[in-house]
């Protein structure tokens, strides 16, 4: 008699509910490499956030969803390919496909040489929109995902606070738990503007939201 475990159970409701799922049909329609695109979508959309010209950080950029949105957001057409009006820098840990127009650079953002990287790439230049999709393995252990999650997104703020435009935003990922409520405490001491939005394409089980931090507080 064949059994099938507890484990194989679940994985094959994982992959009946994500092909079923209407936003990763949606991506599979409009070429995006990952549902999350119309988080960000959703999220620019409400907020009004991204506008030709800018220069955008995409940080936790793999797959490349939101660089995709983001470029499409800067041609002319919406198109995938050609001439960009704006600037967008990726960073991930992960391998990235490339993306026409996209400047990506590969590491570990919690490295300072990681970082000083990317700050290279700036070359000087005031970014107008950090969106951040960062988030660390999670152990399972409360209080240790909390404080890596609390890591990362001080990581964004700290570097938000430092190359950002006065009027700029942030975007950041975070879940619902311990880490909440200090890093919205941290949002509002550093933007003069703080909404938490969880957009229709973020699955209902996941804890997972997005703060929105726009226009920096005085230094």
């Amino acid at each position: 008699m064949k059994v099938i475990s507890q484990s194989k159970k679940i994985n094959k409701a994982w992959v009946h509910e994500h092909a079923s799922d209407p936003y990763v049909k949606m991506a599979k329609r409009d070429g995006y490499r990952a549902r999350a695109a119309y988080k960000l979508k959703e999220i620019d959309e409400t907020f009004k956030l991204l506008k030709p010209g800018q220069v955008v950080v995409d940080l936790g950029a793999t797959p490349g969803a939101w660089c995709q949105y983001l470029r499409r957001k800067f041609a002319q057409g919406g198109a995938a390919v050609g001439q960009l009006n704006g600037s967008i820098l990726a960073l991930d840990v992960l391998d990235f496909e490339p993306i026409e127009g996209v400047t990506f650079i590969q590491g570990d953002f919690r490295e300072d040489e990681v970082l000083q990287a990317l700050v290279k790439e700036l070359d000087g230049r005031a970014v107008d929109v950090v969106v951040s999709d960062m988030a660390p393995n999670l152990s399972g252990i409360a209080a240790t995902d909390a404080a890596r999650i609390s890591h990362l997104i001080e990581l964004a703020v700290d570097f938000s606070t430092k190359h950002l435009r006065p009027d700029g935003a942030l975007v950041c990922k975070i879940f619902h738990g311990g880490a909440y409520a200090p890093m919205v405490a941290l949002f509002k001491e550093t933007f003069r503007v703080v909404k938490p939005i969880k957009p229709k394409a973020s699955r209902d089980k996941s804890s997972e939201t997005f703060l929105v931090g726009v226009g920096l507080k005085s230094r």
